[in-house]
């Protein structure tokens, strides 16, 4: 899933802070309360790009340059100024969901600090994360940047015009990174240089950013349209191409001879020590590598074993291997000949489950949903993703499929687990009625943590049988892949990134546990190359929901409500999964 999500925490403005704990506890709430709103509100202006795709439109004319030494000294002020400001608050003297804003606090604000350490400005993009994507998807005048009034359009100017800034220093901090030994892995360079120049185009018409223009709102007068149409020409023709020129040029002259022939981040200096921290970061738990390593083996073996289950249950008489080779190959499960006709077939999983969704969640997202074609400039490096939809309804949520050749695109793939997932009642869900739910601190209601987030969207997963899903042993066998491809994460991603297994070996692993092709396996394993340990938060995190509620239902017998526990999981939006743990026993408790 791509989203922009806000890295902080809330707390007080200095200001607004006084010594000592007050004796009148509603008072300390109230402080606390506008303290974490202020924290919020100082968090947008540092993250404008986020408050764009959150649908708050103040700040969508800025683009910070946050490789700048100047930005990330701000960061840094910000972050240690509401730590300092969350000591001078008693806890216990917090009403129960201030004491849940005030642990995801001191665990944000402290997590980010403690990555500062790791110059992560040295690698500024890749082929998967990279604000060069983000600002095509942006300037398309399909993504999360509104072009609806005049306003909106010359907020798109000036953001647009800060974009040749921040690829400079871009540019430069990579350099830093060549002086160190800090740098990508050449297989990620080759991809990300053609991404760069498919934005090099010889007349602004043909440039994606050319969109808004293409479709100029027909209530604007004919002055407007004139202007509007002049600079978005003059905008393409002298920032945009020349910027991507620009990083094109230098990724492929200047870096890519440069880059790395090893695959993982312990070949970088002090890469190991990092690496151990992006664990802890996208976990939000003490695991060490190794652990999660040894984890991963062990559901390797398991999945396998129900898989096997599949391939004799269906009658096949090969090998495993050969029974993927059998689902990837035969034509019968590459029934489709248009896209609309694959999009419609997620439509029609979605109808299939309704009737046992309202069984299993008391509340649904008002967030209105939609499913859409990935965009063609980034489709061929892009996953199946979920994009928030805005908290005011106004923007959908929306499922995206790349869909490069329709007749090929294979429906054993995991189609219901992955709708499941990234849409209903996955992401959609979860994000949907986190940020609908004003009683929240705002911080809360847009913030979110890797392991909380995909792992609600894995357990997702797991629900098909429950939800009237997975009747095909075929569609079966795809959510078992599906699961099977978060274990095998757990494997290389750390065997990359800690004993040196290089990226070939990587894709051979994976070849051989699931049923992926040699190019899906190929994205999946340059996408851990280029960002460390977040593929280990899915199932950490799945894991953990799954274990509590297991132990719930053996706790509370007859009194366990299913929709009662998806309810308390969701309600107060996402959590480092120790104080998620800790706030599910206080609720399990409360059913008793």
């Amino acid at each position: 899933m791509k989203r922009i999500l806000l890295l902080t925490a809330c707390i007080a403005s200095l200001s607004a802070c006084k010594q000592g704990t007050k004796s009148d506890s509603d008072s300390e709430n109230k402080a606390f309360a506008s303290m974490c709103e202020q924290y919020y509100q100082d968090g947008l202006k540092l993250n404008p790009i986020s408050a764009t795709y959150i649908g708050d439109e103040r700040y969508d004319d800025l683009l910070p340059n946050d490789g700048s030494q100047a930005y990330l000294k701000e960061y840094k002020a910000f972050n240690q100024r509401y730590l300092d400001s969350l000591g001078r608050y008693n806890r216990e003297s917090l009403d129960d969901n201030d004491k849940l804003s005030f642990d995801y606090l001191k665990d944000q604000l402290s997590i980010n600090l403690e990555g500062l350490k790791y110059h992560s400005e040295y690698l500024p993009f890749n082929q998967m994360f990279a604000l060069p994507l983000t600002i095509g998807q942006l300037g398309s005048g399909t993504g999360a940047q509104p072009f609806k009034t005049v306003k909106n359009y010359e907020n798109w100017l000036k953001r647009a015009a800060a974009f040749s800034v921040w690829a400079d220093t871009a540019i430069a901090n990579f350099r830093k990174g060549e002086a160190v030994g800090i740098v990508l892995p050449k297989a990620l360079v080759v991809k990300m240089i053609p991404q760069m120049q498919s934005m090099v185009v010889s007349s602004p018409e043909k440039s994606l950013f050319y969109g808004p223009i293409d479709s100029l709102p027909a209530s604007f007068s004919a002055a407007d349209k004139q202007k509007l149409t002049e600079a978005y020409r003059n905008a393409i023709t002298t920032v945009i191409v020349p910027t991507y020129k620009k990083l094109g040029d230098f990724l492929q002259n200047e870096y890519l001879p440069k880059a790395r022939t090893t695959s993982g981040w312990s070949a970088m200096p002090g890469g190991l020590e990092w690496y151990t921290y992006l664990v802890k970061q996208q976990t939000t738990t003490n695991k060490t590598p190794e652990e999660i390593y040894q984890t991963g083996l062990k559901e390797v073996a398991r999945i396998k074993g129900q898989m096997d289950s599949i391939k004799n249950l269906v009658g096949f008489k090969g090998d495993l291997k050969a029974f993927f080779e059998y689902m990837k190959t035969d034509k019968k499960f590459m029934p489709y000949k248009t896209p609309k006709e694959v999009l419609a077939a997620f439509e029609d999983i979605h109808q299939r489950m309704k009737p046992n969704l309202k069984k299993m969640f008391d509340v649904e997202p008002k967030t209105p949903f939609e499913i859409r074609q990935t965009e063609a400039f980034r489709a061929a490096s892009a996953s199946a993703e979920y994009n928030q939809g805005s908290a005011d309804g106004k923007r959908p949520g929306i499922f995206y499929v790349p869909i490069l050749d329709a007749k090929t695109f294979n429906t054993t793939s995991g189609m219901e687990s992955l709708f499941l997932h990234e849409a209903i009642p996955g992401h959609h869900y979860q994000i949907s009625l986190t940020q609908e739910n004003k009683s929240l601190p705002n911080f809360r209601r847009f913030g979110g943590h890797n392991a909380y987030v995909e792992g609600w969207a894995l357990y997702c997963e797991s629900l098909g049988k429950e939800l009237g899903l997975y009747q095909d042993p075929y569609q079966h066998m795809g959510a078992l892949g599906d699961e099977m491809h978060r274990a095998i994460r757990l494997v290389v991603d750390v065997a990359i990134h800690t004993k040196n297994m290089t990226r070939e070996q990587a894709i051979k692993y994976m070849t051989d546990n699931e049923a992926i092709s040699n190019e899906g396996a190929t994205a999946e394993i340059e996408r851990y190359m280029g960002i460390p340990a977040q593929a280990l938060g899915y199932k950490t995190g799945a894991m953990k929901i799954r274990e509590l509620r297991s132990k719930y239902e053996k706790e509370l017998g007859p009194k366990f409500k299913l929709s009662a526990f998806h309810t308390a999981v969701l309600k107060d939006g996402s959590f480092p999964l120790s104080v998620f743990e800790a706030k599910m026993d206080v609720w399990a408790a409360s059913q008793k």
